[in-house]
């Protein structure tokens, strides 16, 4: 890569990134969730307080509650926040990000960050979450991603631009500051209409981001695709193969 690539890259993450600021309830209503097996794997017997960087609309952090968590959900979006507060409303919601979240020192048994370390720098994230965390927390990662080892899946991941497609050979850049990072995948599919995979590219940002001209072109194809290629029709019930990629890893 040219010198000043990943700076570069980076960047574009970054800008990316950005996409998300609005939109926060068609965002929650269209995303999938996580599957409780992977939210179960990623926790550590006895933890109590978790940090939820990049919480977003609070997709993750429902299901942190619902285990009997204390919650502090930070995301560098207000309107995200609006929308997981209406969700969350036990959570303790804060503007900040996953370099600089603001949090105490030493708080937290877990940091989690939920289809979000891919848009952060991943060496000042590990810095400020292993500052946040009492020794002996955990780091907990997990994506998303379409399985596309299912060949109807990989077409349609290409249509719509998804990023989040399986990749076999993944694993997350994590700082220094963590020990025996582990994974593990969870299969599962996600019951779906051809009308919520529609709204379901509307909320990723290569469309989020793309001029009109693009949006329009994805959308036709994506009719063609799933009405007239596959032949399903617009109120069948689909589901969406998907793979979660699900990551933990220790501060001494």
């Amino acid at each position: 890569m040219a010198r000043g690539g990943p700076k570069l890259e980076h960047g574009r993450r970054r800008e990316m990134s950005r996409s998300f600021q609005d939109g926060g309830e068609h965002y929650h209503r269209v995303r999938p969730g996580y599957p409780a097996a992977a939210v179960d794997w990623l926790l550590p017997a006895g933890a109590h307080d978790v940090a939820d960087l990049g919480a977003g609309t609070g997709k993750f952090t429902a299901l942190l509650l619902e285990r009997g968590l204390q919650i502090t959900a930070v995301d560098p979006s207000a309107d995200m926040l609006a929308q997981l507060h209406l969700s969350c409303p036990a959570a303790t919601a804060c503007l900040g990000s996953a370099e600089v979240t603001g949090l105490p020192d030493s708080a937290f048994d877990v940091v989690s960050a939920a289809q979000a370390w891919h848009w952060v720098d991943p060496v000042a994230a590990s810095s400020e979450a292993a500052r946040i965390l009492r020794p002996g927390g955990t780091l907990a990662l997990i994506w998303n991603q379409l399985d596309t080892t299912v060949p109807w899946v990989h077409r349609l991941s290409r249509i719509m631009h998804a990023g989040d497609v399986l990749k076999p050979d993944f694993r997350p850049a994590v700082g220094p500051e963590f020990r025996k990072l582990e994974g593990r995948q969870f299969r599962w599919e996600d019951a779906v209409t051809t009308h919520d995979i529609v709204e379901l590219t509307k909320s990723r940002s290569y469309y989020l981001s793309a001029q009109e001209q693009t949006r329009t072109k994805v959308l036709a194809n994506l009719d063609w695709y799933l009405h007239e290629h596959l032949g399903h029709g617009d109120t069948e019930q689909l589901g969406l193969p998907y793979v979660t990629q699900a990551w933990r890893a220790t501060r001494p």
